[in-house]
């Protein structure tokens, strides 16, 4: 059985240009970085103006497992099996980042025979767009220890600068560490850290900003530190705004790439979704939204976190109204949510399946609260069972939901033509879009974290510990009570607790931080445990991955 790279390594690509063409781009707006991936010019957005939108398909999951669930890979198949059946389709996708790749999960570009490729650039270094966004990040850090190096007349208060430093890499010892040591001519001493560069919130301006304008100015609206009177400093009062957009005007550009079978694929912008708003960049899922009479685009791990996100953040703040959601999930995934062990999973359980689907029923409730058809994908494994997929078929049915069992990791879109024809079938019955946001953004932050708490997490509500309450009063009283919320939460459980499974019951979200993140325009709430900088497991994806001498990349996934 190949592997997910070897797959990729075999595909038969098309020249960019060509693949740019069959979207009716013109030459002159294509950016070519080699012969397999572009950047899309500034022009085609002016070009595209008018021209009517295409129906936006967001995929989601339940909470993510040991045993895998398949998003990403459903996605690029759901693309591959809608074009298949004759539709227009383009793909929106994240970028991977390089921390999760050389840690835990490795390569994240789908897998089996439903991948984006060249599959080793994406997963790496790509078109430059993260290391952009760390640069300019930390170009804003250097100022700020600049500033105070030299006279600080801004009067920063040094023990209240909110903003870090950033590295797309796991690695724990930058939590938290001590700048400017070794005397006078290294800087003013003090404490600091660095987060994980999809955690920083330049990487969600990018991924939220209309144009370069837009983009400028929210960069400058980023909130670095009080003075010593207590008041707020922005970026914009360091002055290094334009230089910041000088290092992304680049990276502010779509990604276009393809699918092992020559579907369009724009990668494009990549914030974590347990600790950001994890979906890809408003640029290019509105640019795919013009190009295509369909756009298939996912959001990070399950639909309390990166759906919810969407919905509220990313569609409230660029005028999207998806016409279907499709979660995704596999028995094996449910029976562990039931309380099987992982080494089991491929053993037919009945008991655990009817507990754990209790996951999968509260997604899907959930996402009709969004006034949004749902469609149910299995991601189907050799050992589910007939009794099983029968059973899940059964429960399905009585919520009123169609289901397909997908095989796109082994079949690609041929494994996925019954998902598509369903997700096109829910947009036909659904008619005029009635997508509405969760919660009015007029209401109090603790309101908004109530409503999320209450409505998607089951909770019975909300405790905020006085830091809480404290930095979310500060944030008020600065002016920005009326803001969506991105909460930071574990993604293995509906609750704050990750050994929570399936559907917790009686329990409380405990609130114990948040920050303002004026520049993208949201207030992270920080519940439980969340880091914004990993840490590599014992056994890190690092040690698999190598590199030949005729530069031939083999152990990425």
């Amino acid at each position: 059985m190949l592997s997910d790279i070897e797959i990729a390594q075999s595909a038969e690509m098309k020249r960019i240009d060509e693949i740019a063409a069959g979207l009716g781009i013109d030459e002159a707006d294509i950016e070519p970085y080699g012969h397999y991936k572009a950047k899309l010019s500034e022009a085609l957005y002016t070009k595209l103006a008018d021209r009517e939108d295409g129906k936006l398909i967001l995929v989601t999951a339940i909470n993510p497992t040991p045993a895998g669930e398949g998003k990403t890979t459903i996605s690029v198949g759901l693309s591959d099996a809608m074009r298949r059946i004759g539709k227009k389709t383009v793909l929106a996708l994240r970028e991977p980042s390089l921390g999760p790749v050389f840690g835990m999960k490795g390569g994240a570009a789908g897998g089996g025979y439903a991948q984006v490729v060249p599959m080793e650039d994406i997963n790496l270094h790509f078109t430059g767009d993260m290391h952009a966004i760390t640069a300019a990040n930390n170009l804003l850090c250097a100022m700020i220890d600049n500033h105070l190096q030299q006279g600080n007349t801004l009067q920063i208060d040094q023990r209240r600068i909110m903003f870090k430093r950033c590295m797309d890499m796991n690695d724990r010892a930058l939590r938290n560490i001590l700048i400017g040591l070794g005397g006078r001519a290294n800087g003013v001493p003090r404490e600091d850290g660095f987060n994980i560069t999809v955690a920083s919130e330049v990487m969600a301006i990018l991924c939220l900003a209309s144009d370069l304008a837009d983009l400028k100015e929210r960069l400058g609206n980023i909130l670095v530190a009080y003075n010593l009177s207590g008041e707020p400093i922005y970026a914009k009062d360091l002055g290094c705004t334009g230089a910041m957009t000088a290092l992304l005007k680049d990276a502010l550009k779509p990604n276009l790439v393809q699918t092992l079978e020559n579907t369009p694929a724009f990668i494009h912008g990549g914030p974590f979704a347990n600790i950001a708003h994890g979906c890809n960049s408003l640029r290019a899922t509105k640019l795919a939204l013009k190009l295509g009479d369909y756009v298939v685009t996912e959001a990070g791990f399950g639909s309390d976190l990166g759906a919810e996100k969407f919905l509220d953040i990313k569609c409230r703040i660029g005028g999207l109204a998806p016409s279907c959601v499709v979660l995704v999930a596999t028995i094996k995934a449910l029976k562990y949510n039931g309380g099987v062990q992982k080494q089991d999973l491929g053993k037919e359980n009945m008991w655990a399946l009817e507990k754990g689907i209790e996951n999968l029923r509260t997604h899907i409730e959930n996402m009709h609260k969004y006034h949004v058809p749902v469609v149910v994908a299995i991601n189907r494994f050799a050992t589910d069972t007939d009794e099983e997929v029968k059973f899940v078929e059964n429960f399905c049915s009585e919520m009123g939901v169609e289901v397909s069992m997908c095989e796109v990791f082994a079949k690609g879109g041929e494994g996925g033509t019954d998902l598509a024809n369903k997700v096109c079938e829910a947009i036909d019955l659904c008619g005029d879009n009635e997508f509405k946001p969760l919660y009015d953004t007029h209401a109090t932050i603790k309101d908004k974290v109530e409503k999320i708490a209450k409505e998607i997490y089951r909770a019975e509500g909300v405790t905020f510990t006085a830091q809480a309450e404290k930095a979310i009063k500060e944030i008020e009283n600065i002016g920005f009570w009326d803001l969506p919320i991105c909460v930071a939460k574990t993604q293995y459980s509906l609750s704050d607790n990750p050994n929570l499974l399936g559907k917790p019951k009686n329990f409380k979200i405990t609130v114990r931080d948040a920050k303002l993140s004026s520049g993208a325009g949201f207030v992270v709430i920080y519940t439980g445990d969340i880091l914004t900088m990993p840490g590599l497991p014992k056994a890190p994806a690092a040690l698999n991955i190598d590199c030949n001498s005729d530069g031939t990349i083999t152990g990425l996934f």
